[in-house]
C-alpha cells in the first residue's frame, strides 16, 4: 500500500513537472510585457502657465508620436529652463496678438500655445523660425498622429510666440520645460488606456 502511494505521488510530481516544462518560457516570463500598459494619468485640460521670459529666439517647432500621447517641442536654444515661460490653454477661437486676426485651426479642439520667446532676432528683427501667420508649421507633418490634427503659426509679437495646435478633441495635456525647450504632451484619451 505504501508502494502504491509512492508510485502515485511520483506520477503526480512528473505530470506537474512536465506540465510546467511544456509551457513556453516566453509565455510565463513575458506575461507582464504582453499585458496592456497603462498610460500616465492625472493630466487635466485646464490652462497651464509659467511666468518667465527670454530674449533668446525660438528656432524650431517639432512633433513626435508616442504610445500614450502626441508631443510638440518648441526649441529655444540658449535659454535655460528657468528662463522659459509659457501659457497653454484650450480656446474656442484663436486670435493673433496685435492684429486681432482670427487664425483658423483644424481639429475638434484648439490649444493656444504661447512661449515667452520671440521667433525673431531681437536686435535685427530678422525671423529665426521661417513661418507665416496662419500657415502650417514649417517641417511639421501630422499624418498618422492619433491626437494632433493641425498646427499653425499664429505670430510673434512683443517677445511672445503664438502657435495654434488643433487636436482631435479636448484631451488632457501637460507642459514641461528643459534647457532650450518647452514640451507639450497631449494624451490620446482620458482613460489612460493605450
Amino acid at each position: 500500500m505504501v508502494r502504491n502511494r509512492t508510485a502515485w505521488a511520483t506520477a503526480a510530481l512528473m505530470v506537474a513537472t512536465l506540465g510546467v516544462a511544456a509551457v513556453p518560457a516566453e509565455a510565463t516570463a513575458g506575461t507582464t510585457a504582453t499585458q496592456a500598459t497603462a498610460c500616465p494619468t492625472g493630466w487635466g485640460s485646464q490652462a497651464e502657465t509659467r511666468s518667465a521670459g527670454t530674449l533668446e529666439p525660438l528656432t524650431n517647432v517639432r512633433t513626435g508620436r508616442h504610445a500614450c500621447f502626441d508631443r510638440m517641442v518648441v526649441d529655444v536654444p540658449g535659454a535655460g529652463s528657468s528662463e522659459l515661460g509659457y501659457s497653454v490653454r484650450y480656446v474656442s477661437r484663436l486670435y493673433q496678438d496685435g492684429s486681432g486676426r482670427q487664425i483658423t485651426v483644424g481639429g475638434g479642439a484648439i490649444l493656444e500655445v504661447r512661449v515667452t520667446a520671440p521667433a525673431y532676432d531681437p536686435d535685427t528683427g530678422k525671423p529665426t523660425y521661417p513661418a507665416k501667420a496662419g500657415q502650417r508649421l514649417t517641417g511639421v507633418n501630422l499624418t498618422g498622429y492619433r491626437t494632433f490634427r493641425d498646427a499653425r503659426f499664429v505670430g510673434s509679437f512683443e517677445g511672445d510666440t503664438q502657435i495654434g495646435l488643433g487636436v482631435r478633441a479636448r484631451l488632457p495635456f501637460r507642459v514641461w520645460v528643459a534647457a532650450g525647450r518647452v514640451v507639450i504632451d497631449v494624451a490620446h484619451n482620458w482613460t489612460g488606456a493605450r
